[in-house]
């Protein structure tokens, strides 16, 4: 069985829709849709916007579904000016941009508990997620991807984090996901298709561009298990 998570509805609902033989179940306020699609097993659940949001459904899904490995899918900000709106960032890794223990000696997104910045996507599902990309030709880049309880929205922010973590895109969710699946030991990956540029306007950009770049990112799961 795989997991797939997004954060909001237009990142899960054109999933959703292709979904058969569903059932759903709401635990601590997160519907949980399980079933088929393409074939393949699945369970899909919009978690809330954020990085305690995305835990919490993260681990209710293992615990409760026991899937085999967690997709985190959905829309980026760009923090690479190789990437474009419509374009995708596929995670090698997930940073959290906002852990800051600095001031104890650690590095900047230090994750105490866990003893690591860079929580390590899975490679093998990294590699399927780049085919699937190349299959729909569509551009992508492999690199860190940062997440954080902001929504960076101009160009200075943006540097900053792309310089300190080497990261490509930001989010709000897939390092909390991938924070949860690195403790139990669960297999992640993170796509993320691009709603905003390298721009002071990033809050304008994402308005107009969500949905686009919300259908491209189902366009990569569906071609993902089109491929398995």
């Amino acid at each position: 069985m795989i997991g797939i998570i997004g954060a909001m509805d237009i990142e899960i609902d054109g999933l959703r829709a292709e979904m058969t033989d569903i059932g759903t179940k709401t635990i601590s306020g997160i519907e949980f849709t399980r079933g088929l699609l393409r074939g393949v097993e699945v369970v899909t659940a919009v978690c809330g916007i954020g990085k305690v949001f995305a835990a919490m459904c993260a681990q209710t899904m293992l615990m409760e579904y026991n899937p085999d490995f967690i997709i985190n899918t959905g829309v980026a900000g760009s923090l690479s000016t190789r990437l474009s709106v419509g374009d995708v960032a596929v995670a090698v890794a997930a940073v959290e941009h906002d852990m800051d223990t600095t001031a104890l000696g650690d590095e900047p997104g230090f994750i105490n508990g866990l003893g690591l910045v860079r929580l390590p996507a899975d490679k093998a599902l990294t590699e399927k997620l780049c085919a699937a990309a190349e299959g729909l030709g569509i551009n992508y880049i492999l690199g860190t991807v940062a997440s954080g309880d902001q929504f960076i929205s101009t160009r200075e922010a943006k540097a900053l984090i792309a310089e300190k973590f080497d990261a490509v895109a930001c989010e709000m969710e897939g390092a909390a996901i991938g924070h949860v699946c690195y403790a139990n030991n669960i297999p992640f990956a993170v796509v993320r298709a691009i709603s905003d540029s390298l721009t002071d306007g990033a809050g304008m950009e994402y308005e107009a561009f969500k949905h686009l770049a919300a259908d491209m990112s189902n366009k990569m799961i569906f071609k993902f298990l089109d491929n398995m």
